[in-house]
C-alpha cells in the first residue's frame, strides 16, 4: 500500500474550487465546484477515532414496500447552511433542524401523492439552499422537488411557502413535459443554485420505452421560478424516434467561467439503439452551457452509441491541475466504466491522452454499434474495469460449477460488449463502477478519492413475441424484466450470481482508490467495505458493493458510508485505512454533510438504504462530533 505524500508544490485554489473551504455545506457535494472537501481542522487520522454519536433523528418517512407504500430510497445530502441543517425525505417533506442537538425547528409538508410515477421507489436525494444577501422573508429559502414533477420553495427560518415563486411557492415543472410525455419530470435530485438561478435536470422511467421525453435542462429564475431557459440534447430530426438523454443527478458550475457542467445521461431504448443509430453527440456526454443564456459552449461525449445504460452518473469535480508551469482550470469526470476524464473546463480538451479502441460489434437485429470507443490511458481506471474478473471459485464449488458453465454460455469480448439474444456478461454493470455519489478531491494538493463497485451484471435481449408472452410481474430496483416498449426487444438484467445467490465472480466487490491527478497514476487501490450473502458478512478482502459517495477533510480524513454492512467510516486519506466506523441501522447510500457549527466540527449521516445493496431501509439521520473538553 503506498502512502500519500503531499507534494511540496501545492495545487493552487481558484476562486470556484477555494468555495470548498467555507465551514458549511450548502449543497449536494458541498460547493458549485462538487469537490466534497470539507475544511474542517480537528479531524485528523488520530483524533477521529474518538468520535461520538451526539444524537439522532427519525424522519418517520420510511416504508419497506411490504404495506401500501412503496420502499423508499433516501439518498439525501444533508445541507448546512443558515446556522440549520436541512433533510429532504422520500415522502417530500423538508425538516429543520438544530444540528448541535438534532432537535426539530421546523417541517414542510409537500403533500405529494406517494405514488411510484417514474421510480420503483420513493426517492429523494435532498434539497437545494438559495439566499439574496437581503433580508426579509423568503431571502433565504429552501427549495424541494417531487416526483410528481413540483419544485416548492419555502422560507428557510420558517417552513412557510415563498408565496412569490411560481404559483403561491410552488412551481409545476411538468408544464414543459410536452413531448413524448410518457411519464412526468420527477424532480428527485435537488436543483443547482448557482446565483440567482436554479438549473433543474430531471428523471424519468428507465427501461420502459423506446420513444421517451426529450432531455433537457431548465433554468428557473431563484425568486420568481420563471422560466429562463430551455436547453435539449437530442437533434431535433430524432426526437420522433427516441428520447431522454436527461440530466438525473447532480451538476456543476464555474461562476468566474459562467457555465454550469451537465453530467447527459444515454438515449432511449436503453440497450437497443437500432431506431436511434444517427449519432447524437451530446448523450453519454459532459456538456457545458452558458449560465445566462443555456447555450452549448463545448460538450465531450464519453461513449458513442451507448446501449448500455452508461450514463455519466454524477457531478464533475473543478480542479485546478499544473501542466508545463502554469494552472490549468480543469475538471474531472467520472463514469460508470471506472474511467476518470480530465478536461480544461474552459474548452472541453483532455488533459490526458485518450486512445481509440476498437470494440466489440453486434449481431442483432438492427443494431449499428459504432467500431471504436474513446479509453482515457490516464488517470487510472477505478476497479481494473478492463479486465473481467475470473469466475469466483468458492461460487463455483458451492453451485457445482453453474459458474463456469455460464461463463462459456453467455457472451463477453470485453469491455462494450452489446447486449445479446443468446445473454451477455458486462462489467462494470449498469450500476457502474461509479454512480451519482461521485469522487471527492482535496484541492490543495489535487488528490481524488473514490470508491467504486466491481459489479458483473447479465443481460438479455428478448424478442418481442417472447416478451409478450412472459408475465414479468414488473422490474425490481434496476433488475428484472423490462419492455422497451415499441422496440424490438424486452430485457432481462440481474447481478450474475448462482443459486444461492453468491455472486459468480471474484472479489473485490468494491474498492477505495485515491489518485494524484497531477501525474493520473493510482496512488492506493483498497478492498472498501463488508458483502453480505444471505445474512452472513463476507471477509474483508471481499469488499462490498457501494452507493453514495466520499468526503475528505482538511484534516486528512475521508468520511464515507455507502457499503452493504451498514457502516459509517473514516479512512485515513493518506493510506485508505480503516481508522473509525460506526454500525447504523441501514446502508448509508449518502453523502455526508462536514461542516463547523459554533466552533465544533459535525459529521451528519442520512441512513435511508437502497434494495441495489440489501433491502434494510431507515429513516435515521446521525450526527458525530469529537468530546468536547
Amino acid at each position: 500500500m503506498k502512502k500519500i505524500l503531499f507534494p511540496a508544490a501545492m495545487i493552487l485554489l481558484s476562486a470556484q474550487t477555494a468555495l470548498a473551504q467555507q465551514d458549511s455545506w450548502t449543497s449536494f457535494h458541498g460547493d458549485l465546484g462538487s469537490t466534497k472537501f470539507s475544511n474542517t481542522q480537528s479531524l485528523t487520522p488520530d483524533t477521529v477515532g474518538d468520535l461520538e454519536r451526539v444524537w439522532e433523528y427519525r424522519t418517520g418517512d420510511v416504508a419497506d414496500g411490504s404495506g401500501d407504500l412503496p420502499e423508499t430510497v433516501w439518498s439525501a445530502t444533508p445541507v448546512y447552511a443558515n446556522g440549520t441543517l436541512y433533510l429532504g425525505t422520500p415522502f417530500y417533506r423538508i425538516i429543520a433542524l438544530d444540528p448541535a442537538t438534532g432537535g426539530e425547528r421546523w417541517s414542510y409538508d409537500s403533500e405529494s401523492a406517494l405514488e411510484p410515477l417514474t421510480q420503483p421507489a420513493l426517492k429523494n436525494r435532498g434539497v437545494a439552499y438559495w439566499e439574496s444577501g437581503q433580508d426579509g422573508a423568503c431571502e433565504k429559502r429552501v427549495y424541494l422537488g417531487t416526483m410528481d414533477a413540483e419544485l416548492h420553495a419555502v422560507d428557510a427560518d420558517t417552513g412557510e411557502r415563498c408565496a412569490d415563486f411560481a404559483d403561491g411557492g410552488v412551481l409545476n415543472v411538468n408544464q414543459w413535459n410536452d413531448v413524448n410525455d410518457v411519464f412526468p419530470f420527477s424532480l428527485l435530485q435537488p436543483p443547482l443554485v448557482a446565483g440567482d438561478t436554479l438549473l433543474l435536470g430531471w428523471a424519468g422511467m428507465d427501461w420502459e420505452y423506446s420513444v421517451a421525453p426529450p432531455g433537457n435542462l431548465l433554468a428557473i429564475d431563484a425568486r420568481t421560478g420563471e422560466l429562463l431557459w430551455d436547453t435539449g440534447f437530442i437533434p431535433e430530426e430524432l426526437i420522433p424516434r427516441t428520447g431522454t438523454a436527461n440530466i438525473w443527478t447532480a451538476m456543476t458550475a464555474d461562476l468566474d467561467l459562467g457555465l454550469v457542467y451537465a453530467p447527459v445521461s444515454s438515449p432511449s431504448p436503453n440497450y437497443w439503439g437500432g431506431d436511434r443509430t444517427d449519432p447524437i453527440p451530446l448523450a453519454t456526454s459532459v456538456t457545458a452551457l452558458d449560465i445566462a443564456t443555456g447555450e452549448i459552449v463545448w460538450s465531450f461525449q464519453h461513449i458513442r452509441h451507448d446501449i448500455w445504460d452508461y450514463d455519466t452518473p454524477s457531478a464533475p469535480s473543478l480542479v485546478d491541475i499544473p501542466r508545463d508551469g502554469e494552472i490549468i482550470p480543469a475538471l474531472v469526470q467520472a463514469t460508470k466504466q471506472g474511467f476518470l476524464f480530465v478536461l480544461d473546463r474552459r474548452t472541453g480538451e483532455p488533459l490526458f491522452p485518450i486512445e481509440e479502441r476498437a470494440v466489440p460489434q453486434s449481431t442483432t437485429q438492427g443494431e449499428v454499434t459504432v467500431p471504436t470507443q474513446p479509453f482515457p490511458t490516464l488517470p487510472a481506471a477505478l476497479g481494473n474495469p478492463e479486465q473481467l474478473p475470473d469466475v469466483w471459485a468458492l461460487s463455483d464449488l458451492v453451485s457445482l460449477g453453474q459458474c463456469s458453465r455460464e461463463r462459456e454460455q453467455y457472451l463477453y469480448e470485453g469491455m462494450f460488449t452489446p447486449p445479446s439474444e443468446q445473454g451477455t456478461l458486462f462489467f462494470p454493470g449498469t450500476a457502474g463502477a461509479t454512480n451519482w455519489g461521485g469522487v471527492a478531491i482535496d484541492p490543495r494538493n489535487g488528490i481524488l478519492y473514490a470508491n467504486a463497485s466491481r459489479i458483473v451484471q447479465f443481460i438479455r435481449l428478448i424478442p418481442r413475441a417472447e416478451y409478450e408472452q412472459i408475465n414479468d410481474g414488473g422490474g425490481g430496483n434496476e433488475e428484472g424484466f423490462s419492455p422497451q416498449a415499441d422496440s424490438p426487444y424486452g430485457i432481462y438484467l440481474t447481478d450474475w450470481s448462482n443459486w444461492l445467490g453468491i455472486p459468480c465472480w471474484e472479489p473485490p466487490f468494491g474498492t477505495f482508490s485515491a489518485i494524484d491527478l497531477a501525474t493520473g497514476d493510482l496512488l492506493y487501490e483498497v478492498p472498501f467495505g463488508m458483502a453480505q450473502f444471505n445474512g452472513f458478512y463476507g471477509l474483508r478482502d471481499w469488499g462490498s458493493p457501494t452507493l453514495g459517495g466520499p468526503v475528505v477533510t482538511a484534516g486528512g480524513v475521508v468520511f464515507i458510508g455507502a457499503s452493504m454492512d451498514s457502516r459509517v467510516r473514516a479512512l485515513d486519506a493518506a493510506t485508505g485505512e480503516e481508522v473509525w466506523s460506526d454500525l447504523v441501522e441501514a446502508p448509508a447510500v449518502s453523502i455526508p454533510a462536514v461542516f463547523t457549527h459554533e466552533g465544533e466540527d459535525y459529521v451528519v449521516f442520512a441512513v435511508g438504504g437502497n434494495s441495489i445493496l440489501k433491502p434494510e431501509v431507515s429513516d435515521q439521520a446521525v450526527a458525530y462530533r469529537l468530546p468536547r473538553d
